[in-house]
């Protein structure tokens, strides 16, 4: 298993426990979050390490593969929630509370993950033509600043616009978006640096190859 094959299986692995993880709300401060907020800034990291290595062309199809992960991940979900328990199994009712997202919140994790990661690979690489290969935390702390704003913005607009009012609303993407900004540039970005690193040592970098 080569460098980039690692980075890729971080990211969908990133992904998918971020989604399991969202089942839960937490409380940090003033804020109400998803518990996903602690890894899925990590997923971005992992897809600004792809992009500023081997290119938004194979990171768009790690992308891409990791939206598939999800909706396979989503599917099985479901199909657990209908095959019948077994009389001796007294957790269906548990099993349903947790693992039975309202699939307007699925539509938009899924919605968002896509435009959220596609835009942030996609800024970064814009970026990295104006600075060229310096200034790399200007790269992944700008584009996650785009990046996040669309994942943010459309999650919570697809998940809960009409369910409470719009000063709510916003205060909930401010909150989850500034948080998630945050947490990626301070312990995300010397993360990047390292992982960069990394990567680039010792490494053939191809960014023509597909998955």
């Amino acid at each position: 298993m080569n460098k980039r094959e690692i980075i890729a299986i971080s990211f969908i692995v990133t992904l998918l426990t971020s989604n399991i993880l969202a089942t839960k709300l937490i409380v940090l401060g003033p804020f109400i979050l998803p518990a996903a907020v602690i890894i899925y800034p990590f997923c971005f990291m992992n897809g600004d390490i792809l992009t500023e290595v081997w290119g938004f062309k194979y990171a768009k199809k790690v992308i891409i593969a990791g939206f598939a992960a999800n909706v396979f991940l989503t599917l099985m979900i479901y199909i657990g929630q209908i095959l019948p328990p077994a009389p001796s199994w007294p957790l269906q009712e548990a099993y349903l509370s947790i693992f039975a997202p309202v699939p307007r919140i699925v539509l938009g994790s899924l919605v968002a993950y896509l435009f959220g990661e596609l835009t942030n690979s996609l800024a970064l690489e814009r970026i990295k033509d104006i600075t060229g290969t310096k200034l790399l935390f200007l790269r992944t702390i700008g584009s996650s600043i785009i990046g996040q704003l669309f994942d943010t913005v459309i999650f919570i607009s697809i998940a809960f616009a009409g369910t409470v009012p719009i000063n709510v609303l916003l205060q909930i993407m401010l909150g989850q978006y500034l948080f998630k900004v945050a947490l990626e540039a301070i312990g995300g970005t010397p993360l990047v640096y390292l992982l960069i690193g990394w990567a680039k040592k010792g490494d053939h970098i191809d960014s023509t190859n597909s998955l």
